[in-house]
């Protein structure tokens, strides 16, 4: 294919026309900008609206009856939702429940499955992981007595990229459990999330992930790796909307423990109303639920992950891929004079669904985006994240995205910005 066409704004639009998931952009409330911050919030769908306002106008017309009565009903809608997302992470329905929200699905997993001796006792992380991971380890190594300064491992990351072999070297006697996250938030690179438990599993450690940047981006097989515990948020690429309810998955071979965390929910809900004291928790990942479901912040995911279904993961990962393969191939080709660096791994396999860039301006150059109506995200300390979403981001946006941030540079309009983070990077 001649060069001259294969950076062009027609082959951009040729892409979309053949893309077999473009009928989905209309599914969604875009606006008049260019939107690459769905690794952060994912946008709002008509589908998701539909069914909040479904779910508002069933507390309006049941009252307190909506519990049990109308087309979703709240008392079992943290596992019907948990049905819907079993197939994204290669998990049986049982296994999955939405409820709480990352940090507090952290604590209450670690707590469960934290189960520290005088001789095994230490937690492995990394060191670029979200902070909220590292806040909760370190608040639960407390609870139980120990310094997180001597019991918190942190694999030491090389660039923003992890390599697995530290990892596994840092897996030995002493350590009592593992959480990792699939995706890296910064680099989008992935984590071998099958050889980790694998040699985590040879050592007798537990080993669990944090699915924030991954889920709804990446295919995942759960059950077929033995992953021992999981955990994740629905409103980046699930699109839940801000706030939306986390979600956790349990090995169904660890079914039957107590939660770490015991609350009103975990009950066995056909006896949970008979209000004893005594804690029958239920049989499956619904054990590990806490409070009162947050119904209103669930509803959205019910026309969300419609979608999902429909879509099918794999064309959605093929998809991704097809983006951030052009978006490399623009930026190597027409930036290749202004001094960014692409830190997210360009083999496929290690690749989540967003790229970063690195560039000593790179707080000004995302406001300069901005200004033209172009979203992009900061990361401290001189990151760009830019991420395309397959349900709603088209080659065409990826184009305008690379031409409008060569003129940017080209012109220095960056330079118009402070070089510094707004108070939400």
């Amino acid at each position: 294919m001649d060069q001259n066409y294969l950076y062009s704004e027609n082959c951009a639009k040729e892409l979309d026309q053949k893309d077999p998931l473009k009928d989905y952009r209309a599914e969604f409330y875009i606006g008049n900008a260019i939107y690459l911050d769905g690794n952060s919030l994912g946008l709002l769908s008509k589908r998701a609206e539909k069914s909040l306002m479904t779910i508002l106008h069933s507390w309006k017309k049941y009252g307190i009856d909506g519990w049990t009565n109308g087309d979703n009903p709240w008392f079992y809608l943290s596992q019907d939702l948990g049905k819907k997302l079993a197939p994204l992470v290669g998990a049986q329905a049982e296994e999955v429940i939405v409820t709480g929200s990352t940090t507090t699905n952290i604590h209450q997993l670690v707590s469960t499955f934290y189960k520290p001796t005088s001789k095994r006792y230490k937690i492995l992380a990394d060191d670029t992981t979200f902070p909220s991971d590292i806040y909760a380890l370190k608040s639960q190594l407390k609870l139980k007595g120990y310094n997180p300064s001597e019991a918190l491992i942190q694999v030491k990351s090389q660039n923003d990229i992890l390599l697995e072999e530290q990892i596994i070297d840092q897996m030995k006697q002493d350590v009592a459990l593992i959480l990792l996250p699939s995706v890296l938030y910064r680099s989008g690179q992935i984590l071998d999330m099958k050889r980790l438990t694998a040699e985590a599993h040879k050592r007798n450690i537990v080993i669990g992930f944090d699915l924030c940047h991954s889920i709804g981006a990446i295919p995942h097989e759960l059950d077929t790796w033995d992953v021992d515990f999981a955990m994740w948020c629905t409103y980046k690429h699930i699109n839940g909307g801000p706030g939306s309810v986390g979600a956790l998955y349990v090995n169904k071979k660890h079914f039957g423990q107590d939660p770490g965390l015991s609350g009103w929910f975990g009950s066995r809900k056909d006896i949970q109303f008979e209000m004893k004291h005594e804690l029958t928790a239920d049989v499956d990942a619904g054990a590990f639920e806490i409070g009162t479901p947050h119904v209103l912040s669930m509803a959205p995911l019910i026309g969300s992950l419609h979608m999902f279904d429909e879509a099918g993961i794999d064309s959605i990962r093929k998809k991704s891929l097809a983006l951030t393969d052009y978006m490399i191939d623009l930026i190597t080709y027409e930036l290749k004079e202004f001094g960014f660096e692409i830190v997210t791994p360009l083999e496929h396999a290690k690749r989540g669904g967003h790229i970063l860039l690195k560039h000593p301006y790179s707080a000004s150059i995302c406001k300069a985006l901005k200004s033209v109506r172009i979203i992009p995200d900061y990361r401290e300390p001189n990151f760009i994240r830019l991420g395309p979403v397959a349900l709603y981001n088209s080659f065409h946006d990826i184009w305008k995205t690379i031409q409008s941030l060569k003129q940017i540079m080209t012109e220095e309009t960056y330079k118009n910005f402070a070089n510094k983070r707004d108070i939400i990077a």
